[in-house]
């Protein structure tokens, strides 16, 4: 079976900021793949290619603006939510939903990042 998915990209208006952000909620290191021909700042998130995971990239570049209207992108919070959900405000972002259980498909929360886009995170614990 496809996954529904297969890449996603989080507009940001500080490259830099939203990079730093991101490290440091999910304890991850976001890869540099800037387009320097095309003005563009890209950052890779860590994901398996080689298996055919979903991936993505937060992505500075004109006409992509950040924003807290239309789809939500629901980010890996690892074994148990709690952890990075915690490290969102220290970082730059605020939580608009805590975490919330819902039932036999884990738990969900949302926040806002320091660009002002709307994010989930995902687990199962």
């Amino acid at each position: 079976m496809k996954n529904a998915i297969n890449w996603f990209e989080i507009p940001v208006r500080n490259y830099e900021r939203a990079k730093k952000f991101y490290s440091e909620v999910l304890d991850i290191e976001i890869i540099d793949h800037h387009m320097e021909d095309k003005n563009v700042k890209y950052g890779v998130f860590p994901y398996d290619m080689k298996n055919e995971k979903v991936g993505g990239a937060i992505m500075q570049m004109e006409g992509m603006n950040p924003s807290t209207d239309g789809s939500t992108v629901y980010l890996n919070g690892g074994e148990d939510l709690s952890g990075p959900l915690s490290r969102v405000e220290a970082a730059g972002g605020k939580v608009i939903m805590p975490k919330m259980d819902i039932q036999e498909n884990g738990f969900i929360a949302q926040f806002t990042d320091t660009e002002g886009n709307r994010v989930a995170l995902h687990s199962m614990g």
